[in-house]
């Protein structure tokens, strides 16, 4: 447990038992409270499912009441320095020989029964599968292997994406150079059939056995892959697109063949040949697929554009030596020096000249940032005019754009739950294919129109091609691929596919007010010391004190507290028996054992401080929007702060647009009423919350859940873990760090909650494609196999061609990648327009 994302994993594996069940989770003390009707045993085997098993040697307890209260992390919990629970891995496997949803259903299915996994989700768009849990690469390549697919670890994202690329472009040429020699015998036939249609007895024996065998080229050589693939699913006991085709296109070569030897004893009625509908059938199918590849290919493109920001090598100083080697030798530590116009390699910190960098390509922001010593750069941005030396502090892919590509990487590879429905149908779809072709031919054959089997040759086999279940496995993961490409675009990261699925259903929005609504750069405006504690009135030694409480935190106004201290030239001094108080601030004493407070009104209150010399200062400072801060020496109020913390410029039209998107948007903040009031009223936020601790905040959405709410959440990502780990969706706001990565179903790279209404609009496009997807493969079927029984041979007197079926079937997943594709050419409705913006230039220490 490494994480608030792990005890969300953990907190649903639980309650899919008992949906009672509490479920707390304190990743730094890798400790889970549970209050659950569960036993041991059961409790035991859910949390190792779900690839989290309890330590050896740790028996389960009974929680207090007070203890099964969730409470919120530190600012410390869930940090990047957290190790995952031992041996607790997601991996990823390239998977070959997947030509349909049945087979994406099949691999699965072997990847979960695999001792030691948890997870395991296929994606049929990049064929690709994604696996969590303990299980070793081994066994899951063996899983793999033993139903009659192929997979292969993928360790480096760059070369794994390079490759499938080249392999998609290889399978792409081969495709279509096999459909061109399919068709290429299959047209002249079909034309031939007008002019020239000799009858299979006599000389015409010999012109239709050497059609015979050029149409087994066909099948032998271009559509190999068919009938080996259909074989070894035969083995594994599966069956899949392939079966299908190599099934209806066999049956209609081997019956043909009969025909051709054996005619003379074949009764007239009896004498239909049918080679060019399997070259037909084996040509259309190969240009469907062709075409539905380099369509597909086009869907990762957000994945590439993010893959190619990382540059290829870097400018290393080491020894006094400059130098260029591969970025894959940087180590952290080494100084790296930037020319004008060069992307940055890797992640770190300014030791020599400024710059302004272009962080577009990570964060949307439009205006480079100012940059200088001491400053934070990041890979993938891009130097402006001047020149810049460097210190890595993260290489490979432990840096920011390293970690964003992940993450996409993931979200893509995801499925939404809306998905489970094609799974469900897949998984049954081909053998009840199978079924209704054996009883659409036994129908013809005993009730049918002469010549009867003709008739039932052309239905089954007609049934078996038509019916290919190719649109239903691309209908989800193709559009899936795009939405969350789009969403890295405007610089929105999702997690997985259900957070996508369910940022579309949200119907409220839970905002925190500081770093959310504010800018999160809070500064100390007022301060005011009181006489009489002990300390002779030298506010320096105050300050002191101050320092010392907050140089271990990371909380924008404990930034704002150091700095102020900092300014006044206050020295940190040593203090002990340090503890934060969730929600209240920080306790401490000095060396001498004088006990120091530092927090809200709450926390000293709580511990009998008298507030009262203060109580009009603090009044006068939050009707002025101020958050105000008291420190207590020795139980006495030595000292408070007024805090401002400017609201985000374009808080108030964000806030306008998701309530215009249909959003009920409640403000949940632990600062002071007359803070909260005024900051809720300047935005247009009417239902507000103050002085709530990050427990209530955790209370008050999973209240709102009960009531039937679908709740979002937006928060920083650090102390509103617990809260984000609650939500339905949670929202990180911020700068992309592990913790907000990790707690967050979503994660803004850019500080604007404008980027919370482009994921909610660009979730709910996703969705209303994914139906559209849906709803055009499942019709299809279901108007297409009827006809293709011959349900309309009594009004038409005709029955649908094979390779009608064979183009249909190609068309149908190429309609659904088509219209996937829709998507990437659309926009989020309320986003403004490059001309409509005017951002103004900013300068941004790191």
């Amino acid at each position: 447990m490494s994480c608030q994302g792990c005890v969300k994993r953990m907190r649903e594996a639980i309650q899919a038992r008992d949906g009672k069940a509490e479920v707390v989770g304190t990743p730094a003390e890798k400790r889970l409270d549970v209050t659950t009707v569960l036993d041991d045993e059961a409790l035991d085997a859910a949390l190792s499912e779900a690839g989290y098993p309890p330590s050896d040697g740790v028996a389960p307890t009974a929680p207090t009441a007070a203890e099964s209260t969730e409470t919120a992390t530190d600012s410390s919990t869930a940090s990047d320095t957290d190790e995952p629970a031992e041996g607790v891995t997601t991996q990823r496997l390239s998977i070959s020989g997947m030509t349909c949803a049945s087979c994406v259903k099949s691999v699965q299915q072997a990847l979960e029964r695999t001792p030691g996994v948890a997870t395991a989700a296929v994606n049929f768009g990049t064929h690709t599968a994604q696996v969590h849990g303990s299980a070793e690469t081994d066994a899951l390549v063996a899983a793999v292997e033993s139903v009659g697919y192929s997979a292969e670890p993928i360790r480096d994202l760059r070369q794994a994406e390079q490759a499938r690329a080249e392999k998609d472009e290889k399978t792409y040429r081969q495709r279509l150079r096999g459909s061109a020699w399919s068709l290429a015998l299959a047209i002249p036939l079909m034309a031939s059939m007008f002019v020239y249609h000799p009858h299979p007895v006599g000389g015409g024996r010999l012109y239709w056995l050497v059609i015979g065998l050029l149409t087994l080229a066909v099948l032998v050589w271009p559509g190999r892959h068919f009938f080996v693939n259909a074989w070894k699913n035969f083995r594994h006991h599966q069956a899949n697109m392939d079966t299908l085709i190599a099934m209806g296109t066999g049956t209609a070569w081997l019956y043909s063949m009969a025909v051709v030897a054996f005619a003379p004893w074949l009764p007239e009625v009896a004498h239909g040949i049918y080679f060019e509908a399997s070259a037909m059938v084996i040509g259309l199918v190969l240009l469907g697929n062709a075409l539905e590849l380099r369509a597909r290919g086009r869907t990762s493109e957000a994945l590439k554009r993010l893959l190619d920001l990382q540059s290829r090598t870097a400018r290393v100083i080491r020894d006094g030596e400059e130098r260029e080697i591969d970025v894959d030798e940087v180590r952290e530590s080494d100084r790296i020096r930037v020319r004008p116009g060069e992307r940055l390699p890797v992640d770190g910190v300014v030791t020599e000249g400024s710059s302004h960098i272009d962080e577009s390509m990570l964060t949307g922001e439009p205006v480079p940032v100012t940059k200088g010593e001491d400053d934070e750069v990041s890979a993938g941005t891009v130097n402006g005019k001047g020149g810049l030396v460097y210190r890595a502090t993260r290489v490979g892919a432990d840096t920011r754009l390293g970690q964003i590509t992940e993450q996409v990487a993931r979200a893509q590879n995801s499925r939404p739950p809306i998905g489970e429905l094609a799974d469900k149908v897949s998984s049954i779809f081909v053998p009840s294919v199978m079924i209704i072709a054996v009883v659409t031919a036994l129908a013809w054959f005993n009730f049918g129109a002469e010549p009867r089997v003709i008739h039932m040759l052309v239905t089954a086999t007609t049934v078996l091609i038509i019916a290919c279940p190719c649109a239903l496995g691309l209908a989800t993961p193709i559009s899936t691929m795009i939405g969350v490409g789009k969403a890295a675009e405007h610089g929105v990261l999702v997690r997985s596919g259900e957070a996508l699925q369910t940022a579309s259903r949200l119907t409220t929005l839970v905002v925190d007010k500081t770093g959310t609504l504010t800018e999160g750069k809070p500064r100390v405006t007022e301060a005011h010391f009181f006489s009489g504690v002990g300390l002779d009135g030298d506010e320096r030694q105050v300050l002191g004190w101050v320092a010392s409480l907050e140089r271990g935190s990371e909380h924008p106004l404990a930034a704002a507290l150091l700095a102020h201290a900092d300014e006044a030239g206050a020295e940190p001094t040593d203090v002990r028996d340090f503890e934060s108080v969730t929600g209240g601030g920080v306790k401490a004493t000095t060396p001498d054992g004088t006990p120091l407070l530092l927090g809200n009104a709450r926390l000293l209150e709580d511990a009998g401080v008298d507030l009262a010399s203060g109580r009009d200062i603090a009044s006068r400072l939050e009707t002025k929007a101020r958050t105000v801060v008291y420190l207590a020496v020795d139980g006495r109020l030595a000292a408070l702060f007024g805090i401002s913390d400017p609201l985000r410029g374009d808080a108030a039209s964000a806030i306008k647009r998701l309530q215009a998107d249909g959003l009920r948007v409640i403000m949940l903040t632990g600062d002071n009423a007359h803070t909260a009031a005024a900051i809720a009223s300047e935005v247009g936020i009417d239902d507000y919350r103050a002085g709530l601790r990050p427990e209530d905040k955790h209370a008050e959405i999973e209240r709102r859940q009960q009531a039937g709410e679908v709740v979002g959440m937006v928060g920083d990502g650090i102390n509103d873990a617990p809260a984000l780990a609650r939500a339905s969706v949670g929202f990180a706001i911020g700068q992309g760090t592990d913790v907000a990565i990790e707690s967050a179903g979503i994660t803004l790279m850019r500080g604007s909650l404008h980027g919370v209404a482009d994921a909610i609009e660009i979730s709910r496009l996703t969705l209303a494609n994914i139906k559209q997807n849906l709803v055009g493969a499942f019709g299809y079927n279901v108007l297409c196999i009827p006809i293709a029984a011959g349900v309309l041979y009594p009004v038409t007197g005709m029955l649908l061609s094979p390779m009608i079926a064979g183009a249909a079937m190609s068309l149908s997943s190429i309609t659904v990648v088509s219209n996937a594709n829709r998507l990437r050419l659309k926009r989020p409705p309320g986003a403004a327009r490059p001309d409509e913006a005017a951002p103004q230039p900013q300068e941004a220490k790191a």
